[in-house]
């Protein structure tokens, strides 16, 4: 039972930093590309 909770809390674990990952990662793309359209604008 303790083998199949500890299995479990890594897969969550392993999801939720591969998630914070991406949405990091497109929020960095889409900071770029709003500083290309604000210097397009200059």
């Amino acid at each position: 039972m303790i083998r199949k909770f500890f299995a479990l809390f890594l897969v969550t674990g392993s999801l939720a930093v591969a998630g914070c990952n991406t949405i990091a990662g497109a929020g960095r793309d889409i900071q770029s590309a709003g500083e290309t359209i604000s210097d397009a604008a200059d």
